[in-house]
C-alpha cells in the first residue's frame, strides 16, 4: 500500500466525470488499498478515486461504524429526510461549509469482489455516501455550500500564541518549547486546534439553530 497525492480544488480532474469499472484487476485492487491508506493518513472518512487522480467510479468510506465500505460504480437508489451540517473535504483543505444532504440513503454498488451490494446509511454515513458519489460526477461540496466557506486551519500566529501560553505557564522560553515539541508535535498541535475550531463552529451553529427554533 502507498499514500497517494490528494488532488486539490483547482485541479481540473476534480471536475471530470469518472468512467465505470468493468472488471477487477490487480491495479484496481492496489488503487483501493492505496485509497484507504491515503484517507487514513489524511484523517478523512471518505475518498473518491478522482481525488487521487484516477477517473474511475470508486469510493472508499470509513465512518468508524465497524465497516470499511468499498463502493464501485455506486448509484444512489433511495434517499429521504434531510440533514444540514458542516462538511469538509480532503481536496479543499482548511475549509468547511454548511451543506444540506439527505438523512437516509440506499446505494447500490459493486464491492471489491465485483459482487452487487446495497448499503443503507443514515446520518454521517449518508452524508459521506452523497459527498463521495458526487465526486464521481465532478462535483465538489463547495458548489452546495449555504453561505460562505469558513477557515478551519490555524495560521502561524495562532500557533505562536499557543506556544507562548505554554512558555508562560512553564516559565520557559518560547523557542525552547517549540524545539521540545518538534515538527511532528507542531503538526499535531495544528490538527488538534483545527478540530477544536471546527467543534466550536458547529456548536455555535447548533445554538443558533436552537434559538431560531425557539423563536418560531
Amino acid at each position: 500500500m502507498a499514500v497517494r497525492q490528494i488532488r486539490i480544488i483547482g485541479d481540473e480532474i476534480l471536475n471530470k466525470k469518472c468512467k465505470p469499472v468493468k472488471e477487477m484487476t490487480d491495479r484496481t485492487k492496489e488503487l483501493i488499498e492505496d485509497m484507504f491508506e491515503t484517507m487514513y493518513e489524511a484523517n478523512g472518512v471518505g475518498l473518491a478515486a478522482p481525488q487521487v487522480g484516477i477517473l474511475k467510479r470508486i469510493v472508499v468510506i470509513d465512518v468508524e461504524d465497524g465497516y470499511q465500505y468499498v463502493l464501485i460504480n455506486p448509484e444512489i437508489i433511495e434517499q429521504d429526510g434531510e440533514q444540514t451540517g458542516y462538511e469538509g473535504c480532503l481536496s479543499v483543505p482548511g475549509k468547511t461549509g454548511v451543506v444540506t444532504r439527505p438523512n437516509h440513503v440506499v446505494v447500490r454498488a459493486l464491492d471489491e469482489n465485483m459482487d452487487e451490494i446495497e448499503v443503507e446509511g443514515e446520518g454521517l454515513l449518508a452524508r459521506a455516501i452523497c459527498h463521495e458519489c458526487a465526486h464521481l460526477d465532478g462535483q465538489l461540496y463547495t458548489e452546495l455550500v449555504e453561505g460562505e466557506l469558513m477557515d478551519t486551519e490555524n495560521d502561524e500566529e495562532e500557533i505562536t500564541e499557543e506556544i507562548q501560553k505554554m512558555a508562560d505557564a512553564y516559565k520557559m522560553e518560547a523557542d525552547k518549547i517549540r524545539e521540545a515539541i518538534g515538527e511532528s508535535g507542531l503538526e499535531q498541535m495544528k490538527k488538534d486546534m483545527a478540530v477544536q475550531k471546527a467543534v466550536t463552529v458547529i456548536a455555535d451553529a447548533a445554538v443558533e439553530v436552537e434559538k431560531a427554533a425557539d423563536a418560531e
